[in-house]
């Protein structure tokens, strides 16, 4: 690990990153041993945690262990997922395991290792605004400091060059199902905190998932093979039209590859929104040893003969629902297909509904008269991750996880983060500490250009020379 650079207190930073998910921490991670760079990440939490609801045992994550933070533009880092094994004296092991994916809890445990060691993260400090100051030609960040209960502690304020945001999502709770979600006497809850209401879950004498993506199946799965044979009492729906698998194919993974996400920029905005649509099944299906599992734990129930109390129907969508008698959650549902309609009763709900771009309005409200915008006033993000700003503004905005619209699918995918990292690095220092490859796909996008290049990197408006060894 290498010294961070002296901060003197009325100094302006070069970066400050809100947030510390995956995408903030793998970048501050790679930028971790770049002598000179002043660079502070926030976020309110207590400590790094990555989807803890979520961490069930035997879940995998559905990318292979080389897309961690930092191995796919610098193996040799000290940041990497083998040496957290190594660390741990977990690489032998490892070895034998013959694992290329690894289980969610392992990636979490990675991150935090990962967490616990850069000095530039900040926990328990709420980022409350975001301004231009004109005069300084600086962004001010304002920020709460948190007690160790989450209360306000002391009010700070940091200014800087340059700013990265890395907010993530939030669970998205359909219109019609909220106010369930706001009553707690019958449990609604979403996936994001199945682990956290689990036990109560179990309790319950029928339970509906809804949501036939991969967090659906893996609530499905694990309620099943809690639940007694032949007195299972689940439901599992979805609007998709089937229970769909996700596309794995060797070339189609090229749409996650930076040869992608340079096209589909460069796409007209028309084209790019009919293609997030279209391409869901590239990162929402389920994954093929999920969808056997529950085959297989389905098949099993049938050894004694009869069926499994079990409904897997696709192809529905919530159209209303209510509670009865306080005890119960009936759901109005209707079939997309077949324009058929009924009705459902049950005695808890599971909402595997995924999650959405977490709004930065009023992170953003301070540089709003300094926003370009698209035609369906989404902030417009350029090739180098920067949000489109007046040029009046001589310092950059960074993006991670918030340009779906601008760079597709890719853009929440853990395969490309160490990538986005090292090419906002490359445009902050206007060096280039992380080479890039001009070409990651077999695959050609488009007809103009032949093999993609990419740009060179541009030295950044307002940032200070840094000194040399970057």
């Amino acid at each position: 690990m290498t010294t961070p650079a002296p901060h003197t207190p009325d100094a302006p930073r070069d970066l400050v990153g809100i947030g510390i998910g995956p995408f903030n921490l793998s970048l501050a991670a790679l930028a971790e041993p770049l002598t000179g760079l002043d660079a502070v990440f926030y976020d309110q939490r207590p400590d790094f945690r990555w989807h803890p609801g979520l961490l069930l045992d035997g879940a995998r994550v559905q990318v292979p262990f080389l897309a961690d933070l930092v191995t796919l533009v610098d193996p040799a880092s000290p940041w990497t997922f083998l040496n957290h094994l190594r660390a741990r004296e977990r690489l032998f092991p490892f070895y034998f395991a013959e694992r290329f994916h690894i289980e969610r809890a392992e990636y979490d445990a990675y991150c935090r290792w990962v967490a616990g060691n850069l000095p530039a993260l900040r926990f328990h400090h709420q980022v409350d605004a975001v301004r231009w100051n004109p005069d300084r030609c600086l962004f001010e960040v304002d920020y709460t400091q948190l007690d160790a209960d989450g209360e306000a502690e002391a009010l700070g304020r940091t200014h800087t060059r340059n700013v990265v945001l890395g907010v993530g999502t939030e669970p998205h709770v359909p219109d019609p199902l909220r106010p369930l979600v706001e009553d707690p006497a019958v449990p609604v809850v979403h996936a994001a905190d199945y682990l956290r209401h689990r036990d109560t879950l179990l309790a319950a004498g029928h339970v509906t998932v809804i949501g036939t993506g991969q967090s659906g199946a893996e609530v499905f799965l694990d309620l099943l093979r809690h639940r007694p044979a032949g007195r299972e009492r689940l439901h599992w729906l979805g609007r998709t039209e089937a229970l769909a698998p996700m596309e794995y194919s060797k070339l189609g993974l090229e749409h996650f590859t930076p040869d992608y996400t340079r096209y589909f920029h460069g796409l007209a905005e028309p084209v790019r929104d009919r293609l997030v649509a279209a391409q869901w099944q590239l990162h929402k299906g389920i994954d093929a040893d999920t969808t056997a599992a529950i085959h297989d734990e389905l098949y099993r129930r049938t050894l004694d003969g009869g069926w499994p109390d079990t409904t897997l129907t696709p192809g529905v969508h919530v159209r209303t629902a209510g509670r009865i008698a306080a005890t119960q959650v009936e759901l109005h549902l209707e079939h997309e297909q077949q324009k058929t309609r009924s009705r459902l009763t049950t005695d808890a709900v599971v909402l595997a509904t995924g999650h959405r771009e977490r709004p930065l309005g009023r992170l953003l409200a301070g540089l709003d008269p300094y926003m370009r915008r698209d035609s369906s006033e989404r902030p417009r993000v350029d090739d180098r991750h920067r949000l489109v700003l007046d040029p009046c503004v001589t310092g950059n905005v960074y993006v991670q996880n918030a340009e779906t619209h601008t760079h597709g699918v890719g853009t929440p995918d853990l395969g490309l983060a160490a990538w986005r990292s090292a090419t906002i690095l490359n445009d902050l220092t206007g060096r280039e500490p992380y080479p890039l490859p001009a070409r990651t796909a077999f695959t050609t996008f488009g007809l103009q250009g032949g093999r993609p290049q990419i740009p060179s990197a541009r030295p950044h408006r307002a940032l200070n020379p840094l000194v040399d060894g970057i």
